[in-house]
């Protein structure tokens, strides 16, 4: 049986590896530009910020861990098409040639349904997420948030979103290889929507608007996988009633 998986285990660890380059390659081009990067990703806690605050560090270490978390952040969103293809590439061999030709689409869908849910993130989560909390303590305390704590969280949040709208992109490639159907999935709906919000809990910021924001997309984006997979692989009710009658027809003749 390992033999069997030697091939299997051999041409992942050449997918891992060229995807492990690829981001450290990406890495080292967005650690010589980590200081534009930080200001954008701070531009939306700057925002709400009451006058008198300020992003601070705490340790003499943290500036530079923190750009490099910067830097790994925008590399591995920079390396995401790649990663992306070579996942592909390591599951072809299982696919039919028809669908082998799906790769560019793949890639493409794939990369930009992250990039749609972090540009949603951040543009429209991030701000009122943080309005609320920097908001919520500021009669009593000075908001002086740590640089490396926020980098943490915001990177979190950001590959969450990006992360969950993958759904329709996985749907798809679940309905093409017959695993799902649009029936199994709304069949599913009901424990689907305990995880959503379930994981809505765990990634977004403790609020309910915040997790709010996050469920209510990811329920759209299931209705629209359900919608795929009635395209890509429709459900076929069993024709079992039939073929007994059929069977008796000619049992009687």
């Amino acid at each position: 049986m390992f033999e069997e998986l030697r091939p299997h285990i051999a041409e992942l660890r050449k997918r891992l590896t060229i995807s492990l380059v690829v981001v450290i390659a990406m890495f080292l081009i967005c650690f010589s530009f980590w200081q534009p990067i930080l200001s954008w990703m701070i531009a939306p806690l700057k925002a709400v910020l009451p006058e008198g605050s300020n992003v601070i560090f705490t340790g003499v270490q943290e500036p530079f861990f923190t750009a490099m978390k910067v830097a790994f952040f925008a590399g591995f969103i920079g390396a995401l098409p790649i990663i992306f293809w070579q996942f592909w590439l390591f599951v072809a061999p299982g696919l039919y040639d028809n669908e082998k030709r799906l790769v560019i689409p793949f890639v493409t869908a794939a990369t930009g349904m992250f990039l749609m849910g972090a540009a949603f993130c951040y543009y429209v989560v991030v701000p009122l997420a943080f309005a609320f909390l920097v908001a919520f303590g500021s009669t009593l305390f000075t908001a002086l948030p740590s640089i490396g704590e926020y980098v943490g969280f915001f990177s979190k949040i950001l590959f969450g979103f990006g992360l969950s709208f993958e759904m329709p992109v996985v749907i798809f490639f679940f309905a093409k290889l017959g695993l799902v159907t649009d029936q199994t999935l709304k069949e599913f709906f009901r424990y689907a929507i305990v995880i959503i919000f379930t994981i809505a809990a765990i990634l977004t910021p403790p609020d309910v608007l915040s997790q709010l924001l996050m469920a209510a997309p990811l329920t759209l984006l299931y209705g629209i996988s359900i919608w795929i997979a009635k395209i890509v692989n429709p459900y076929v009710p069993p024709e079992e009633d039939e073929t007994q009658a059929d069977d008796d027809e000619e049992q009687k003749d």
